[in-house]
């Protein structure tokens, strides 16, 4: 039981040494991510698109 109540405290005592971001700053990472998600998306699906058309063109 020591052990439980030890480790609590340590993992409390870092969790205080966290720098946390701002909300701005997850607001801000978040379109990053969006919008990259978007743009990866549409390569693939245009990646997509050429191989069926090649697909089509042979067959």
């Amino acid at each position: 039981m020591r052990k439980i109540v030890q480790f609590v405290k340590e993992s409390h005592a870092e969790l205080k040494k966290v720098i946390w971001p701002t909300r701005e700053d997850v607001v801000s990472s978040v379109k990053v991510v969006l919008i990259s998600v978007a743009i990866i998306a549409m390569a693939l699906w245009l990646v997509d698109v050429v191989l069926l058309m090649g697909i089509r063109a042979l067959f």
